[in-house]
């Protein structure tokens, strides 16, 4: 198994549609009004049309009604990608920060709401870039241990290093 894409659903594909071609700089590739795709080298985020929804059983997908889930961009720079972005988007969550394990991140919501996270990996002491997923579940692990979580706020430029 291969995972391909996350397909977001929309009532109105051509917002989004503009909205992550803003964000990414990718072209999408436009199905047709009811869907479009934003390919990347990793995967596609795939915008679907709320009039789909019945195709995959009614009331299975709800545009806008999403608290759970975060669309996440790994990126080169994200304090630059913070300047070019933060006055087109609705809301920006996070200013980019320096999270526990080890990713400087930025988190702003689409304009249905659904939060976004632009990241760069940090490089440790020797220059090599954590691995996503290690350094991921490490980084939790010790701030939940650590009882550290009043140390990361939403408004911090940084979280608190140890």
């Amino acid at each position: 198994m291969k995972f391909i894409s996350t397909r977001i659903i929309t009532a109105d594909v051509n917002r989004l549609v503009d909205f992550y071609e803003m964000v990414t700089e990718v072209p999408a590739i436009l199905g047709n009004e009811l869907f479009a795709e934003i390919p990347t080298p990793i995967g596609t985020l795939a915008i679907g049309s709320d009039k789909t929804v019945p195709l995959f059983g009614g009331g299975s997908a709800e545009p806008a009604a999403n608290r759970s889930a975060i669309v996440e961009f790994i990126v080169e720079d994200v304090d630059s990608e913070y300047e070019r972005l933060r006055e087109h988007v609705p809301e920006v969550v996070t200013k980019p920060t320096t999270m526990p394990w080890g990713n400087r991140a930025l988190l702003f919501r689409h304009p249905d709401g659904n939060l976004v996270n632009l990241f760069t990996p940090v490089t440790g002491g020797s220059g090599q870039v954590r691995s996503l997923t290690v350094g991921y579940q490490r980084g939790i692990a010790t701030w939940l241990s650590s009882g550290t979580e009043q140390q990361l706020s939403p408004q911090s430029s940084s979280a608190k290093e140890r």
